[in-house]
């Protein structure tokens, strides 16, 4: 297969930074338990995850591939890898804040490296979109291995227990061999720089991105995207310790099982941007999750499980709320592989940084809104929020399918 050792290389970053993003609705969950943290200070963890993804993208996405990309995948995995090797000593709420803040800026580095680099190892608008699709189902694989991993480690006898914080052992091992395979890999460059411009040239092109509708559109898709997906992956381990009652184990285990329905989704869109147009594909996902959705809360309340329940026993909705994800799951890498072929590779990390940016905004806001509804009012209705943006994001797609890119090189 053509590249296929450095598409490998991208897959296991992937993986990586899947397990350490995603890891912090699990850790919002047990701080609350070790230290007493309540729901919306430690929502604040989202904030120092995406806050810091937001600024660095920001920053370095117009001169990264003058950093060189191979080397700011490098710097960012032995950023995480020396954080996860101090954790298991860690017992402060401030330590967690400072470990996802370092995790927020090695993934502006890593995302917008990947993205930048799906150009260079593919050579079709179909391939590229396809290739888009299968890398983020593999990012929620990564997320769905993290929530098992991370289950292993729980004491459930003992909320407590400061025992999961050893999980972060593996995930220094992990991400120290993920160095060293990218460290030995080669990755062509070429082109994606722009060999005419200086530093000012490349933010002169960046800043004419904004001057596209189609981005523009694209931008507001991938907000409020991220705003609604972010939020369910982070407060779902919540919502099943507190709503429905499960032990705590089993709520990181349901993580999983949102992440498994997330990957499947993914993978299945990597076929079906090869079949049908994107906004076919965007539509009806979004639909169909608003349905389910409409369809599964009410199934949440004044529901009675015992301290006996597991997963062969569980009532349905304990297995439909997470399965809901694999409807949200396509519409990411339809709409961001869509931008992406549409402007020329050169401006491909210019348009992944700024991907990078309001995904994490909207991430950011998803979550902080989430867990004050959660308190404030319940799970349930901080979820049936969502329905506000996903009808804009539908109707923001449909105007973004309308409209062309024609820029100057």
């Amino acid at each position: 297969m053509k590249n296929f050792n450095i598409k490998a290389v991208l897959f296991l970053n992937y993986f990586v930074f899947a397990i350490l993003l995603n890891s912090v609705g699990t850790v919002i969950l047990q701080v609350q338990q070790n230290f007493g943290i309540s729901k919306s200070s430690a929502s604040v963890l989202e904030g120092f995850k995406d806050l810091p993804i937001a600024i660095c993208s920001f920053i370095l996405a117009s001169f990264l591939p003058k950093i060189g990309i191979k080397n700011s995948m490098l710097i960012a995995l032995f950023l995480v890898s020396g954080m996860c090797f101090v954790m298991p000593f860690t017992n402060e709420f401030w330590f967690f804040k400072l470990l996802f803040g370092i995790v927020g800026v090695s993934f502006a580095l890593i995302k917008i490296s990947v993205f930048t680099s799906i150009g260079l190892v593919t050579d079709t608008d179909k391939e590229h979109s396809s290739f888009m699709g299968f890398l983020e189902g593999f990012f929620m694989i990564g997320v769905l291995a993290g929530n098992l991993l991370f289950s292993l480690y729980i004491d459930d006898h003992n909320p407590k227990s400061t025992h999961w914080l050893n999980v972060y052992w593996v995930l220094g091992v992990l991400s120290t061999l993920s160095f060293l395979f990218l460290f030995f890999s080669k990755l062509n460059e070429k082109d994606a720089k722009s060999e005419k411009t200086d530093l000012l040239g490349d933010l002169r092109n960046s800043a004419s991105l904004f001057s596209y509708k189609k981005v523009l559109c694209f931008l507001l898709c991938a907000f409020l995207f991220v705003l609604v997906e972010q939020s369910f992956q982070t407060w779902t381990p919540t919502f099943y310790k507190e709503i429905l009652k499960v032990p705590t184990s089993m709520s990181i285990q349901a993580g999983a099982v949102l992440a498994g329905a997330f990957a499947l989704g993914r993978f299945l869109s990597g076929f079906f941007s090869k079949k049908f147009s994107w906004i076919y594909v965007v539509s009806f996902c979004v639909i169909g999750f608003a349905v389910s959705l409409l369809l599964v809360l009410p199934l949440t309340h004044n529901i009675h499980i015992d301290t006996t329940t597991n997963w062969l026993n569980a009532p349905l909705v304990v297995y439909l709320f997470p399965l809901m994800g694999g409807l949200l799951a396509p519409i990411y890498p339809s709409i961001n592989s869509v931008i992406l072929a549409s402007i020329p590779k050169y401006l491909h990390s210019a348009m992944s940084g700024l991907i990078v940016v309001f995904s994490a905004i909207g991430g950011t806001i998803g979550s902080i809104i989430t867990g004050f509804v959660f308190q404030e009012f319940s799970g349930q209705q901080a979820f049936y929020l969502s329905l506000i943006p996903l009808s804009l994001l539908i109707i923001s797609a449909i105007f973004m399918n309308k409209l062309k890119i024609n820029p100057k090189k």
